[in-house]
């Protein structure tokens, strides 16, 4: 017996890890505007690899037993009757919903189009691009810039690569000095230029870029790894602003519910529980939100179970891969340091295979 409609509105990394776990006790709708699941841990290796093309795209037919997967938009939800309204005029009623549609992120780490193919389309444009460029320009230099980086230098050797960053030290916001030298020592020693506090702007001319002292940069292709925006303009549309912040996340209670609603719930990057934004804290959310929307579901009145709260994570976990054979993984201790790992724990823990093995494996495929 399934207790209770349950809608999870968006198929990233934390709605399906929360479909999946509700899948048992639930009717289970997951909602997203694409027919696979998206592995965004593999599209930077995607973008500059041929090989990797079809990697980050696992289809959602495994993921769900007794559930459903409804592919479409959500464009309403209203709170009144309880029920969600897509954009093919469905509507799908819900004693409990998730909000969970994630972030957009800049190519080649974003599904561009509606479609698999129209994606794969734009992968392998920018594997074509980097192929036939003289010099790539990647501007910014957390994580995502350091990998991609990282990524173009392996697959071109023989073309100029600049990184440029915004802060002191590459990796800055992750607090660790040393790995942030790592990642510099590295690239500088596979002959990446690293350019360092360059606040930079596209220029008047095509192609060529402007730091914030004036220097000229002259590049044939260009990525900007700066930063995520949350995917909440549609809640904005359909007349649910008060639910967001200045920056356009969810405010949520303690219980990563929306603030103000037992059963409205929002997960992963879409909202604004105060911490990194990594697929790892996405993940433990979805836990938690799973433990508490059963609790709503099987309990009521006087007997209705209280909640679990969400510590947020402020130090976690972080691996970042220079190609698929080393990198540096940043590793949490007592005491507030941060052990620093290299190529070797990198390169089992993500680098060789970006866990796509473990996330085929999460929506019902073999790992191959």
């Amino acid at each position: 017996m399934l207790d209770g409609d349950v809608v999870v509105i968006g198929g990233g990394y934390a709605g399906v890890r929360l479909a999946k776990r509700l899948d048992a006790t639930a009717r289970v709708t997951l909602v997203d505007r694409k027919e696979v699941f998206f592995h965004r841990i593999a599209a930077l290796r995607a973008g500059v690899r041929p090989d990797w093309s079809h990697s980050p795209f696992i289809p959602y037919d495994r993921l769900l037993r007794n559930g459903r997967v409804a592919v479409g938009k959500a464009v309403r939800i209203d709170t009144a009757e309880r029920h969600v309204t897509l954009a093919t005029g469905e509507r799908l009623p819900y004693d409990v919903l998730v909000i969970a549609t994630g972030a957009d992120y800049p190519e080649p780490a974003r599904f561009t189009g509606t479609t698999t193919e129209e994606a794969v389309k734009s992968l392998v444009a920018h594997q074509q691009h980097i192929a036939a460029a003289e010099h790539v320009l990647v501007v910014g230099g957390g994580p995502s810039g350091v990998e991609l980086s990282a990524e173009i230098r392996l697959a071109r050797p023989d073309a100029r690569v600049t990184l440029a960053h915004s802060g002191p030290e590459l990796l800055h916001a992750t607090g660790s000095a040393r790995a942030g030298r790592k990642a510099r020592a590295w690239l500088e020693s596979h002959g990446v230029d690293v350019w360092l506090d360059s606040f930079m702007s596209p220029g008047t001319d095509f192609d060529t870029y402007r730091d914030a002292r004036g220097n000229i940069l002259e590049a044939d292709r260009s990525f900007w790894a700066t930063g995520t925006t949350p995917n909440t303009l549609w809640l904005r549309l359909a007349g649910l602003g008060s639910w967001l912040t200045g920056t356009g996340h969810v405010k949520v209670d303690q219980a990563l519910r929306v603030q103000g609603w037992l059963d409205v719930f929002a997960v992963g990057d879409v909202n604004d529980a105060t911490e990194v934004k990594i697929t790892p804290a996405a993940l433990a959310q979805a836990d938690l939100a799973a433990h508490d929307i059963r609790a709503y579901l099987n309990s009521a009145g006087k007997h209705r179970r209280e909640p679990r709260f969400y510590r947020p994570v402020h130090r976690t976990p972080l691996i970042v891969p220079f190609g698929p054979a080393d990198g540096v993984t940043m590793l949490p201790v007592p005491g507030g340091e941060t052990a620093v790992l290299g190529g070797r724990t990198t390169t089992l823990a993500k680098a060789k295979t970006l866990m796509t093995p473990y996330m085929r494996r999460q929506l019902g495929y073999t790992a191959a």
